[in-house]
């Protein structure tokens, strides 16, 4: 009798166990979802003002939190780094290219108002189940939000029902749902979840894409 009560109590810890692991709502959902993921614009620099002096060792027009993620190598995510945003020369081996002429407000695809780069739809069962657990994971969220949201990346996943749209910053280290409401109590991306969402990325568009 002893033994099988030691069974029922160990096969109880067990689902429990499992059940705790369980990514939260919605992103309990992600694995069997359609799922499509885009590289967003963090920031469109508005013209210079005439007259305009740059501080010193600072790029024309960029927020701080852009200016320091891009300074420290943009987290090993170069290729989220929009075309033309860095001056050629600005930072060697970073946004050398010549900039891009912007379309205008009403005809670029944007993502809750951030304009789309590119987009893929991913299929890979298994890096849809890492984004499941890490979005959907508590422990890897901390701080309080913030109002800084330069979006390099988006996220739209639907099982049948509405989509859930979630922005993510890889600049100011933060989420924002924008169709759900956030299950965790924390919006900011602990240093474990940025090195792992990279890792996502660095598969999602490969360096050089």
């Amino acid at each position: 009798m002893k033994s099988a009560y030691a069974l029922t109590v160990v096969l109880v810890l067990a689902a429990t166990s499992a059940c705790s692991k369980k990514p939260a709502a919605p992103f309990d959902t992600l694995p069997t979802s359609n799922l499509t993921a885009f590289r967003l614009q963090n920031y469109e620099p508005p013209p210079p003002a005439a007259g305009a002096a740059p501080q010193p060792g600072m790029i024309p027009g960029l927020p701080p939190e852009i200016q320091q993620w891009v300074q420290q190598g943009a987290q090993g995510l170069q290729q989220l780094i929009p075309p033309g945003l860095i001056p050629p020369g600005m930072i060697p081996g970073v946004g050398a290219t010549a900039p891009t002429a912007t379309p205008t407000q009403e005809n670029v695809p944007r993502f809750h108002g951030f304009r789309i780069l590119g987009q893929t739809q991913v299929i890979d069962e298994g890096l849809k189940e890492e984004l499941a657990d890490i979005l959907g994971k508590e422990g890897n969220f901390e701080g309080a939000p913030t109002n800084c949201m330069y979006a390099e990346m988006g996220l739209s996943f639907s099982a049948g029902g509405p989509p859930n749209d979630v922005l993510i910053s890889f600049s100011c280290n933060q989420v924002n749902a924008r169709t759900f409401a956030w299950p965790h109590p924390s919006t900011g991306m602990t240093p474990s979840a940025v090195k792992e969402l990279s890792e996502v990325v660095q598969n999602l568009w490969p360096p050089g894409m």
